[in-house]
């Protein structure tokens, strides 16, 4: 009896002084809630966030229609949203410390399903860009927290599978958008495509509400932000902002402007590069302050961080590059309709949806370093295989060759976040998921910006060079417009390049220099992705081993 009286105090003693500590690996914080049903939660508005902001791209020329605009007017609908979403994504963690997590995901899931709704009631143009620009805050903060709530949930060998299902809402949502984008513009109306977002909204909003829950450190860090009275970093989130919106700005307006030959291109690269700088001596003065810096700066000096925030990018680069890449190609050069162009996105996206799971359970049983370069070697082959396309494909191979390249999409997402979070402290989680999620978002953007880019310029050095032979002292050439100039009605007699129908047979082999241009330079674009993606594999090596079950804290 005397030993049980003498324990009983120390437990209780030891229980009372729980929450004045971090977790540790004998005593780790776990949720009331099964894990699962709080991972299921907090993917629903994230998938939807993803989701639109791929789903509106198909619905632009309806909305310029809609509201009385140009089609390159219409585009700041999604440039307004890339700017937002820019700028919130690495912020994230900072707003968190001094609300909490949880309130925080609600304010973003709350802000983003008021202004999905304003965006479907919209009356003209700029007040559409406007709610955009509200739904690119509110989604912003939706993936790198459910990240990081993930992160925090589940202990570290079960955390691939956690992972699997963030990847199931962030990789394979842009491969669904343009699908159901087009279904629902074809079908019913474009405004549909945003008061969808109405319901899911409320639906997490009451889940996330009844389910999610910060841990022990999340509520101590906001307990010692708010002492003294919360105190925002105003000049830190200039900086931020002027950076990432103008980064964002200049790659989806580059190619349209033509880069630097736009003087607005050219102002927004210099107000960036001097915010880049200045933000970076910001930051760092902060840090050496003691003050809590908008972005965690000391987190690349893991070098397992850095290179799995530079992966992170390849892998933003490579999906929506391509994800941009095989729609453009068979609707413009193949004729296929916006619909069926999804549907040949969408068996790549069922294809990630079946390997993840698969993926998150290998991740506690194999070294991820292994994953990531089975990864990177399939999305390498996928590539080159994908260089054997031509104009006389077919929808199948279309298929094959994106599914090809999906399962080694799938084999990436999971372990470069998961290597991401080795040797972090459990304080750290939020800037993590918020700069993992900025390196895949501005490594999309940089995807995008590429092939466009590449593709008009390829296009118009082959051009260049194919056009020579379409002259009159080209032999074959005269006899092709002799032979097309009988088809189209003309006589075949006399001077090929004269007479009636011979406008047509010169202009239907244009046409056709011009389609088979356009092919070259999409090959040409697939070539330099497959170089790019191969010259990441030596980067594994310099990634430390993990260490089995790698805790949170691992390292410290």
């Amino acid at each position: 009896m005397a030993a049980t009286v003498v324990e009983l105090p120390e437990a209780q003693l030891s229980e009372a002084h729980k929450p004045e500590h971090h977790p540790t690996v004998d005593q780790p914080w776990r949720p009331r809630i099964n894990p699962w049903i709080v991972a299921m939660t907090v993917t629903l508005a994230t998938f939807m966030e993803v989701l639109d902001s791929s789903i509106a791209n198909v619905a632009l020329p309806h909305i310029a229609g809609g509201l009385g605009a140009t089609q390159d007017e219409a585009t700041w609908v999604l440039t307004a949203y890339l700017v937002a979403n820019a700028i919130i994504l690495p912020a994230g963690a900072y707003m968190t410390t001094f609300i909490g997590r949880k309130k925080f995901y609600m304010i973003c899931v709350a802000l983003f399903g008021i202004s999905s709704a304003l965006c479907g009631f919209a009356p003209s143009l700029p007040i559409l860009i406007f709610c955009r620009i509200l739904q690119g805050v509110g989604g912003g903060g939706l993936a790198p927290s459910e990240q990081a709530i993930l992160a925090d949930t589940f202990p570290p060998e079960k955390r691939g599978q956690a992972f699997a299902m963030y990847g199931l809402a962030v990789v394979c949502a842009p491969a669904i958008g343009p699908t159901l984008g087009g279904y629902i513009t074809d079908n019913f109306d474009w405004r549909w495509i945003f008061f969808l977002n109405v319901p899911i909204c409320l639906i997490s909003l009451f889940l996330t509400s009844r389910i999610v829950e910060d841990p022990p450190w999340v509520k101590k860090q906001v307990e010692q932000s708010q002492k003294g009275g919360i105190k925002l970093d105003f000049l830190g989130f200039g900086l931020l902002g002027l950076t990432f919106g103008s980064l964002e700005f200049i790659l989806d307006k580059g190619q349209e402007d033509d880069w630097f030959s736009s003087g607005l291109i050219t102002f927004f690269t210099v107000a960036m590069v001097v915010a880049f700088v200045s933000m970076i001596w910001w930051e760092l003065k902060q840090l050496r302050d003691g003050h809590r810096p908008i972005l965690n700066l000391t987190l690349f000096k893991r070098r397992n961080f850095s290179i799995s925030f530079l992966l992170m990018f390849v892998l933003g680069f490579s999906l929506y590059g391509t994800t941009i890449l095989i729609p453009q190609f068979v609707q413009t050069l193949l004729g296929y309709t916006a619909e069926l162009a999804g549907l040949v996105l969408s068996p790549a996206g069922l294809m990630m949806m079946c390997m993840m799971p698969v993926v998150g359970i290998l991740v506690g049983k194999v070294d991820p370093r292994k994953l990531i370069g089975y990864g990177f070697v399939m999305l390498t082959l996928s590539l080159i295989t994908m260089h054997t396309l031509n104009l006389g494909v077919s929808y199948g191979y279309l298929v094959f060759v994106r599914c090809f390249q999906a399962s080694g999409l799938a084999f990436l997402f999971i372990p470069i976040n998961t290597i991401a979070y080795i040797g972090v402290k459990q304080s750290e989680n939020n800037d993590v998921s918020g700069l993992t999620n900025l390196a895949r978002n501005i490594g999309g953007s940089v995807g995008t910006a590429f092939v466009a880019t590449m593709l008009t310029r390829r296009t118009a050095n082959h051009e260049t060079h194919m056009v020579r032979n379409l002259t009159s002292g080209n032999q074959a050439f005269m006899n092709r417009v002799a032979k097309l100039k009988g088809m189209f009605g003309g006589h075949t007699s006399g001077n090929p390049m004269t007479g009636t129908g011979s406008h047509t047979a010169q202009a239907y082999l244009y046409n056709e220099l011009h389609r088979q241009a356009a092919m070259l330079a999409y090959l040409d674009i697939i070539q330099y992705m497959a170089v790019f993606c191969a010259c990441m594999l030596p980067l594994l090596f310099f990634i430390p081993r993990p260490p089995k079950h790698a805790s949170p804290s691992a390292g410290h």
